[in-house]
């Protein structure tokens, strides 16, 4: 792999479903057990549904699902499904990839290490505890927080601790244009949900590959 990469940045933000775990089996679970506590959705929630929306804000999850019911049935039913998840994620966890701490010890000793992402309040947090990886990273920051684009939030992370020269790892078009418009470079994760074939400064096919890229 060509490391022309290396050195050149200060800091790495990540993406977390789909480039750091795969939580997609226990959300199906959680979002079917919400499903189960009320009686004016139809919708099965499958690993594949899950992963058809992974890196979409929840708002837009639920709008894009559950299109023909009323805002405030949707708004209920998402509340029911946040904390579902949130509690069988907390005992469950998800899928954490491959040489996922290895990894990460590597990149922490020259870089600083952060995730944003998509994601309600609470859940990167819940990963942070399942994996025990919260120490290798200085800061987070999710939609759940502001309510804010993904772009926005990767901004907050570059001017609240003064990075100069960060990169961004995702998995999701959506990522690679988040990561555009907060303009931060961008690598994609090829191993995750997405499909990114153009804009990347690289693509790994593992998360190990920022060893030897980075």
């Amino acid at each position: 792999m060509n490391n022309s990469l290396n050195n050149k940045f200060d800091s790495i933000i990540f993406d977390l479903d789909g480039t750091l775990w795969d939580s997609t089996a226990n959300v199906a679970v959680a979002w079917q057990a919400a499903k189960n506590e009320v009686d004016y959705i139809d919708l099965d929630f499958t690993q594949e549904t899950i992963r058809s929306i992974t890196g979409m804000t929840y708002k837009a999850i639920f709008e894009k699902l559950l299109p023909l019911v009323s805002d405030e049935q949707r708004n209920a039913f998402k509340s029911i499904a946040g904390v579902k998840e949130i509690e069988i994620l907390q005992r469950n966890g998800g899928h954490l990839y491959p040489q996922l701490e290895e990894t990460l010890a590597y990149l922490v000793a020259k870089y600083k290490l952060f995730v944003v992402s998509n994601c309600q309040n609470d859940y990167i947090e819940t990963f942070l505890e399942f994996s025990q990886l919260g120490h290798y990273f200085s800061g987070h920051q999710c939609y759940g927080t502001k309510s804010r684009p993904k772009a926005e939030n990767i901004k907050d992370i570059v001017n609240d601790h003064q990075l100069t020269a960060p990169v961004y790892v995702g998995d999701t078009m959506g990522d690679y244009e988040s990561s555009t418009k907060a303009g931060v470079p961008f690598i994609f994760a090829s191993y995750g949900f997405g499909v990114v074939e153009t804009g990347q400064i690289a693509t790994i096919n593992t998360l190990s590959d920022l060893v030897e890229l980075l």
